[in-house]
């Protein structure tokens, strides 16, 4: 049996980002809007805003677009949520941060937007070395006129450790600071390690926590002149070392023992069966 389409049926409506912005004034709206919302300040969202991002990366390194659509909502409430602040306090809205942001694309793409025009075309091509090349240029030219001549004057200090290590071994390589050749970088990363073992054996705290921050610091020049992401890396192996510890938490299971009542050589051969069996 066909069902009946009603001709007179008209889609729901689909909300639209103007939907979003009078969402946000409702909840911040001092007479009746959400109590949690309107005590909220840019430093009491800030941390939200930093597991919004977080929960967007994994959704997306677990391949869930659905979940993926779910979590760009989520971190694009945060950018209503500071833009609605910012109005408030007569600093920016939202149309400052998209015209900000614009600005900044089409001046960071000249390859791109002929004359600085949005439909501005270039037709000379142009390889991906002097799209990096130019876009470190014209970032280097943005910090200077905000008399941020340093470097390494512009990388956040709030960055996660590893990638801000890696922004600030890349912004040093741009003016020659850095290794010739990969041996190079290994040669320093054992020469880290040696002065870390020498730590140890002094028994001096202080000292040995200098040197593992060394070590890492090293070894986050390695990822970088391999071309890998040091932050994905080390979750990609995270996720490798829980997934099989949860395989040998499985294993004793179905035995009825708990790990934690094994020796440690039995919990190495279990390591050792679970990370041949992959």
């Amino acid at each position: 049996m066909s069902k009946r389409v009603d001709e007179d049926a008209t889609p729901a409506k689909r909300y639209d980002i103007a939907d979003l912005l009078r969402v946000m004034e409702r909840l911040r709206d001092p007479n009746d809007g959400c109590p949690w919302d309107i005590k909220q300040t840019f430093t009491s969202v800030a941390p939200h805003t930093l597991e919004e991002c977080y929960e967007l990366v994994d959704a997306i390194e677990r391949h869930d677009l659905p979940h993926v659509a779910e979590e760009l909502g989520d971190v694009l409430f945060q950018v209503i949520f500071y833009s609605q602040m910012g109005a408030e306090l007569g600093e920016f809205d939202f149309n400052t941060v998209v015209d900000v942001l614009v600005s900044k694309l089409i001046r960071r793409h000249p390859h791109v937007f002929a004359n600085g025009d949005i439909e501005g075309r270039v037709t000379e091509g142009i390889t991906t070395d002097e799209v990096k090349a130019n876009w470190e240029a014209i970032k280097q030219s943005e910090r200077a006129g905000k008399d941020q001549t340093g470097v390494l004057a512009d990388v956040p200090v709030a960055l996660p450790s590893l990638v801000r290590a890696q922004k600030l071994q890349k912004r040093a390589a741009g003016v020659g600071f850095d290794w010739p050749e990969l041996q190079s970088v290994l040669l320093n990363l054992e020469g880290e390690i040696r002065e870390l073992r020498e730590a140890l054996a002094e028994g001096d705290s202080d000292h040995i926590a200098d040197e593992f921050g060394d070590v890492l610091f090293s070894a986050v020049n390695v990822g970088r002149h391999l071309g890998l992401d040091a932050e994905k890396s080390l979750r990609a192996a995270n996720t490798k070392f829980e997934t099989r510890f949860n395989a040998m938490e499985g294993q004793a299971l179905t035995e009825g023992v708990a790990l934690s009542n094994e020796s440690a050589a039995r919990l190495e051969a279990r390591w050792r069966q679970v990370k041949e069996g992959q």
